[in-house]
């Protein structure tokens, strides 16, 4: 009987693991992370060019900000061809 407690316990630790892998990886894939990413991004930059003293500090720093969003929206094809080429 206890084997078949041990087994139980063992088996709800993967299924939690599981849950908490499965929330990452949509974590990393969502759009409230790019976001996110892209946000503090953008303002670390503009501070950047202020403290750098360049010009339009505003609209200079959308360039690199958009350069990440269109960076990670290529990586999804980039990682199903990736994928395929390892079968």
């Amino acid at each position: 009987m206890q084997e078949i407690n041990e087994l139980e316990q063992r088996i709800r630790a993967i299924e939690e693991r599981n849950r908490r892998v499965e929330q990452d990886k949509a974590w990393e894939t969502s759009w409230a992370r790019r976001l996110a990413v892209t946000s503090i991004t953008y303002a670390l930059i503009v501070l950047f060019f202020f403290i750098a003293n360049l010009p339009k500090p505003w609209l200079n720093s959308i360039v690199p900000a958009l350069a990440f969003v269109l960076s990670t929206a290529g990586l999804g094809v980039l990682k199903r061809f990736w994928l395929r080429a390892r079968k």
